[in-house]
């Protein structure tokens, strides 16, 4: 990423408006099907008011379990065809949920959401890191052999003939002038062993979040300790600010919501507001934990 020089905030996405609770109700109407096992994702959000959500280069979306916030980004995404990797919980009635939300671009946008831009959901991060386990297993076999490979040549008895054996007689050098775990290392060029889950996690992100464009996210905490937490929180922050990015963010996680000069809505108020996150239920959940334990921190 390149820092731009004004280090202004820009917008992509204006906002976004869920259907109404008639509107919903008329699309049943009008269709003959009369026996349903699963409205989702209709009428999930029947008491929300208003149904149209302002949006801020930040915007985060807070509440509990159940609340929805996993299924508006997932309605979101797919309204604006975001790349996407992970599958979700797509019902049968989520296409016909889609066709009836409604959303305003801003004039940057230039009537298209950016290339790059996508969700990314903890099914991404998780997918990631089994990846990366499945390339450790890979190269623990892989290093089992180069140490038996550097054993041989380190040893070696051989003599230079032709220019056909410059290529061996290199590994052999090689393996002479350097110890063993060196030569291994050297040739495995990376040893991603060296990153925990966490680290992982937080490289996940700062890989697959470019410049210029709108990022959805489920949950980025996750796998995240507190202070891989507050690392992320300050990268989406530079990245909105310096970087041209727009985030939409589900999370209860009081580090990420604390994040300067976000839109926070409570979608466990009815009717749906926007809150302070020092206001927020589980936050304050924290400070008074913490506040009763006061004396029990060191000064």
């Amino acid at each position: 990423m390149v820092a731009k020089e004004e280090g202004e905030y820009v917008l992509y996405l204006d906002s976004f408006t869920i259907p109404s609770l008639g509107m919903q109700d008329s699309f049943f109407w009008g269709i003959n099907r009369t026996c349903y096992t699963d409205f989702y994702p209709f009428r999930v959000f029947n008491e929300w008011e208003p149904q149209c959500l302002q949006l801020a280069p930040i915007t985060i979306l807070y509440g509990g379990n159940g609340s929805g916030k996993t299924t508006l980004l997932n309605v979101i995404a797919e309204a604006l065809k975001l790349r996407r990797g992970a599958v979700y919980n797509k019902s049968f009635f989520f296409p016909d949920y889609i066709k009836l939300c409604q959303y305003q671009l801003s004039h940057r946008s230039q009537g298209q959401i950016p290339g790059n831009s996508q969700i990314i959901t903890s099914d991404d991060v998780f997918d990631f890191l089994l990846s990366l386990r499945h390339l450790n297993s890979n190269i623990d076999h892989e290093r089992e052999s180069l140490l038996s490979e550097y054993k041989e040549l380190k040893y070696a008895r051989f003599q230079f003939r032709s220019m056909d054996d410059y290529e061996q007689l290199k590994k052999i050098v090689a393996a002479q002038r350097k110890s063993g775990s060196k030569y291994v290392k050297d040739q495995l060029m990376k040893n991603v062993r060296e990153q925990s889950n966490g680290e992982s996690a937080f490289m996940f992100f700062t890989q697959e979040i470019k410049e210029d464009s709108l990022y959805l996210l489920d949950e980025p905490e996750n796998s995240l300790s507190a202070e891989k937490q507050l690392k992320l929180q300050e990268f989406l922050s530079d990245s909105a600010r310096f970087y041209g990015c727009q985030f939409i963010i589900s999370t209860h996680s009081p580090f990420m919501l604390s994040m300067k000069d976000a839109l926070i809505y409570d979608l466990d108020e009815r009717p749906l507001r926007t809150k302070k996150w020092t206001e927020l239920h589980n936050v304050r959940i924290y400070h008074d934990f913490f506040e009763a334990h006061e004396s029990e921190f060191e000064r």
